[in-house]
């Protein structure tokens, strides 16, 4: 039985709380060398979705995926029919991997600088890096797990909160594909 990736960030990110408590941000070595650990952490992150961007552009994988794309929860939109190429499918995660990691960068910015948390840096360092590792572009571009099961295209939304906000689970089943082709609801094609 596998642990789930979340259950292991809450025990992470608990270990580390508590490893965070005793260790002393006051002196400036200290704190550098935690800044230093962040800093490293992002630059191995961009360096690996460096490396996942080059792969995916070496494959120029361009076998068709079809799926229907659930609408945003409580836009009212309709479901939207998407057909794409796996390479045009794999680097639009990829740049949303970057954006996310940007933005936790941002994010772990403003806490720092601004309201002056030193103790997420340390944790920070770790949960961004391994979510790399855990991330389905990694497992299969870096890791050379097939894409089958979980790993086939497109992938399963993100449990949690974030999951559900995004509306609900993709469809690839030809049923639902061809009901929204016919029905023609904003369909996109990337080639």
């Amino acid at each position: 039985m596998a642990i789930s990736p979340q259950i292991t960030n809450l025990v992470i990110i608990l270990g580390f709380m508590q490893i965070s408590k005793k260790i002393p941000f006051d002196d400036p070595n200290v704190l550098n060398a935690v800044r230093a650990l962040y800093v490293v952490s992002n630059i191995i992150i961009a360096g690996i979705y460096f490396f996942v961007q080059q792969k995916i552009n070496k494959k120029n994988d361009m076998t068709v995926v079809k799926y229907v794309e659930p609408a945003p929860m409580g836009s009212g939109e309709e479901p939207k029919f998407v057909a794409t190429t796996v390479k045009a499918y794999d680097l639009q995660k990829l740049r949303e991997a970057y954006k996310a990691q940007l933005m936790g960068v941002g994010m772990m910015a403003v806490m720092h600088i601004y309201f002056k948390y030193t103790n997420p840096l340390l944790i920070q360092s770790i949960i961004p890096l391994k979510g790399a590792f855990e991330g389905n572009l990694v497992k299969i571009h870096l890791l050379g797990q097939s894409a089958t099961g979980d790993l086939q295209r497109p992938w399963k939304a993100a449990g949690g909160m974030m999951g559900a906000m995004s509306g609900g689970e993709i469809k690839t089943d030809k049923k639902s594909i061809e009901a929204a082709e016919r029905a023609g609801r904003g369909g996109v094609k990337d080639e």
